[in-house]
């Protein structure tokens, strides 16, 4: 079923298309690709020529691509015949240039050669860093940016992968790459996971977020250089995308990933940057992604310090969780200020202006959310911090937060699941702690705190007639 070695090149041959088809329907299966193992793939890749009409050079990268789909014989036959070498010359830039479909096929076909072991991916990688990715990363087509992320993730993974890795993220030749991809990515999307995959690794298990991060500036000046630390830069749309892929990976796999103190703590220091930033003034009626820069950052900062708080060492869970160095570096200092800077809730604001409320809640704060959900985000977090770690409970009671936190036990529209949040922060807030719990027992009642929200959701407060003294009971 292999070419006759004196085959000529037709073009737009309506015998070869129909023969490479063939070909094609039988390298489906595993079985078909047994059969077609020998002499047919060093055939194949011998006529990777980018001059081949574009049909038929996509049906042979396409049947090459199946027939190193596992395939261990086939994924050999590949090395020794410089498969990587025929691929680059078909799918990078010369006249005429490919098309997204034979940069997909190619790159799929790399990928697929590259599992056969250490010397293929070597082989791949030698071929195409860092010029051939850095020319790839440039096509701003899903279709293309998807699978080039799977070559790049599976080249920097297993034996031999690290160093590839560091050269990937530790060079400026390297950075370059994944700066294109995530242009490329959050301008015209994705539509697998090896690009979550990838930055995931880049950024959280392998520790080059903030290189990665400042890289991702845009100076206003095109000679100028990208600021070195976090604290210095000017938010983007890249820097949105990045941080909105990286909340998804650790909300939809915690138990895969490994969290690095110092990751926790740059994204600590991304969300003091973008607290600075943000226009507080102005009440936003989007939530997440809203398509200002800087908003997104702070909502998915948020997001990713909530996930980072409840994470757990998967293999030794006694180990030190990185919200031990957050809550050293100030973290919960600054939730509890960000939601004390906060007007209340809307239900609670309607009830201050009818019981002329506490003097502590008359003077509204004159921020406002910039995003729907942030009050919820920032109370989510201090749940989390709460619980099972008495000295945040204390500090919640000197610095007398515990009426702040009942607060945000209220339903309100702005905020889905706030109350949710706002009854585990009260619950975490109290569970073991006799003093908080004495000190929410002895509140004389007040409209702002006490809401039909909370007695819907499971507790009544109870009031002494003589007292006027509140005490919380659990009725579920």
């Amino acid at each position: 079923m292999a070419f006759e070695d004196d085959e000529h090149e037709r073009v737009g041959g309506e015998e070869e298309e129909a023969h490479l088809q063939s070909l094609l329907e039988a390298s489906r299966t595993p079985e078909g690709r047994s059969r077609l193992a020998g002499t047919l793939a060093p055939l194949l890749l011998r006529r990777l020529s980018p001059s081949s009409p574009p049909r038929i050079l996509l049906l042979r990268l396409r049947l090459l691509r199946n027939l190193c789909a596992g395939d261990v014989a086939n994924q050999g036959a590949f090395l020794e015949s410089d498969g990587a070498g025929a691929v680059a010359a078909a799918i990078l830039r010369s006249p005429p240039d490919p098309t997204a479909e034979i940069r997909r096929a190619g790159l799929q076909l790399l990928g697929n050669a590259a599992l056969g072991g250490e010397p293929h991916r070597g082989a791949v990688w030698t071929r195409l860093f860092p010029a051939g990715f850095l020319e790839l990363a440039r096509v701003r087509e899903p279709g293309v940016c998807d699978p080039l992320c799977m070559v790049l993730d599976t080249c920097c993974s297993s034996v031999g992968g690290r160093g590839r890795l560091e050269e990937l993220c530790g060079t400026a030749a390297g950075i370059a790459i994944i700066v294109e991809i995530v242009t490329t990515a959050s301008q015209v999307g994705y539509q697998e996971e090896w690009l979550e995959w990838l930055l995931f690794k880049i950024c959280v298990e392998e520790r080059n977020f903030s290189n990665l991060f400042t890289k991702l500036s845009l100076p206003d000046d095109p000679d100028s250089s990208p600021p070195h630390e976090l604290e210095s830069v000017k938010f983007n749309i890249k820097h949105a995308f990045l941080l909105g892929i990286l909340s998804k990976c650790l909300s939809e796999r915690p138990k895969e990933v490994i969290v690095s103190n110092e990751f926790a703590l740059d994204m600590l220091k991304i969300l003091k940057r973008a607290s600075e930033t943000v226009d507080f003034a102005s009440r936003g009626s989007a939530a997440l992604p809203t398509g200002s820069p800087a908003i997104d950052v702070l909502g998915y900062s948020l997001l990713i310090l909530r996930d980072i708080c409840a994470w757990e060492h998967p293999y030794s869970p006694s180990l030190d969780a990185p919200i031990d160095s957050l809550l050293n570096a100030g973290l919960f200092e600054l939730l509890l200020t960000s939601l004390r800077e906060l007007e209340p809730p809307a239900i609670v604001r309607k009830s201050m202006a009818r019981e002329q409320a506490i003097d502590q809640l008359t003077s509204s704060p004159s921020n406002v959310c910039p995003y729907k959900g942030y009050r919820r985000d920032l109370v989510s977090v201090i749940a989390n911090c709460l619980h099972r770690r008495r000295r945040v409970q204390d500090e919640v009671r000197r610095q007398n937060g515990i009426p702040l936190l009942l607060q945000q036990c209220v339903v309100d529209e702005d905020n889905p699941l706030l109350r949710e949040w706002g009854l585990l922060a009260v619950r975490n807030l109290l569970e073991g702690n006799v003093e908080n719990q004495k000190e929410v027992a002895e509140f004389e009642m007040q409209g702002p705190v006490v809401t039909p929200e909370i007695a819907q959701l499971g507790l009544r407060v109870e009031v002494d007639k003589e007292n006027r003294r509140a005490k919380l009971v659990n009725i579920s």
